[in-house]
């Protein structure tokens, strides 16, 4: 027999618990019978039956495996091009801590989510580039977002577009990716001064890549910080940043993918991950394998009957 949990601190504290609490119980009534003249006796059964109940519901919880069952292990490859905006505007801080940061850490929690998934990295800039082609090195991918910052745009602006379309190149002229899945997540707040062409986002449906948007900000929008001051215009006034939703989601529409939302907590980074799972591609790998399955719910069942069992039959402790 296999578990699926191991045997930890935890269920030795709950056993002890039980053990202390119970035994307490037993001197406290068997006291009460001297007292009363009597004897206790009654209190034994329901002690071995509590204590059955218990222990089965402990086993259920650590998930033992035995027996065998033939299954289709089917493995989809996914290489997927991650954009970041590195404008200026990422800079604000209507998401805490910044724009930025909060697209650093969650990228960080998309390699997690996804660990057998191969992820390059591109800046998007006014002349983007590639910071890292796609790997399936996680640790080495996350070690190159934590350097990332504003300050690789000097000019400020961005062109998004550009970015898309670099991804698409690198994508397509990759023959690693010809049997994998392919797509393109594009993390900004819409802010775009660069050309957008629907002829180059139809390329990408082509040539099935989806393009998926994440938008980073608020409607609100916020200022730019600058060193100790912030960005301002040609009239010396300060600049506030807001997300250019519209935009977005009409690059997600051309691109034939879908357009989300990056909020507070980062919970979009499930929805994200679960995206990407579902594009369908090719099956690089399919074979059969035997495996042991989770039959905790033998031992729950018994537990359960046992706890009616309890509840029904009433037994005497003491005996007048």
């Amino acid at each position: 027999m296999n578990w699926l949990y191991p045997f930890t601190s935890t269920e030795f504290i709950f056993i002890g618990l039980f053990m202390s609490l119970y035994a307490l119980y037993i001197w406290r009534t068997f006291r009460l019978a001297r007292q009363l003249n009597t004897a206790a006796w009654g209190v034994v059964p329901k002690f071995f039956l509590r204590g059955s109940y218990l222990t089965l519901l402990i086993i259920a919880l650590l998930g033992p495996s035995f027996g065998e069952a033939e299954g289709d292990l089917i493995t989809t490859g996914h290489d997927t091009f991650l954009l970041v905006d590195v404008s200026r505007s990422m800079n604000a801080g209507d998401v805490v801590p910044t724009r930025l940061e909060r697209v650093k850490y969650d990228i960080q929690q998309l390699c997690d989510t996804l660990p057998a998934d191969r992820f390059g990295l591109i800046l998007a800039a006014p002349e983007s580039f590639v910071l890292s082609p796609l790997t399936a090195d996680h640790d080495a991918l996350k070690q190159f977002m934590r350097e990332v910052h504003t300050s690789v745009s000097p000019s400020g602006g961005t062109d998004l577009c550009n970015a898309i379309e670099l991804a698409r190149q690198k994508l397509v002229t990759d023959s690693s990716t010809y049997q994998s899945v392919r797509a393109i997540v594009l993390f900004s707040d819409g802010e775009n001064f660069g050309p957008c062409e629907r002829s180059e986002l139809a390329r990408l449906r082509s040539f099935g890549l989806p393009l998926i948007t994440v938008g980073v900000g608020t409607e609100a929008g916020s200022s730019i910080r600058e060193g100790r001051n912030f960005v301002r215009d040609d009239n010396r006034q300060i600049v506030r940043s807001r997300l250019n939703r519209p935009f977005l989601q009409e690059l997600a529409r051309d691109g034939r993918g879908q357009y989300i939302e990056a909020d507070a907590n980062g919970l979009y980074v499930n929805e994200l991950a679960d995206i990407i799972r579902s594009l369908k591609g090719r099956t690089i790998d399919q074979h059969r394998a035997a495996v042991s399955t989770n039959k905790y719910y033998y031992f729950l069942l018994v537990a359960l009957g046992l706890l009616a069992l309890d509840l029904i039959v009433t037994i005497r402790t003491f005996r007048l």
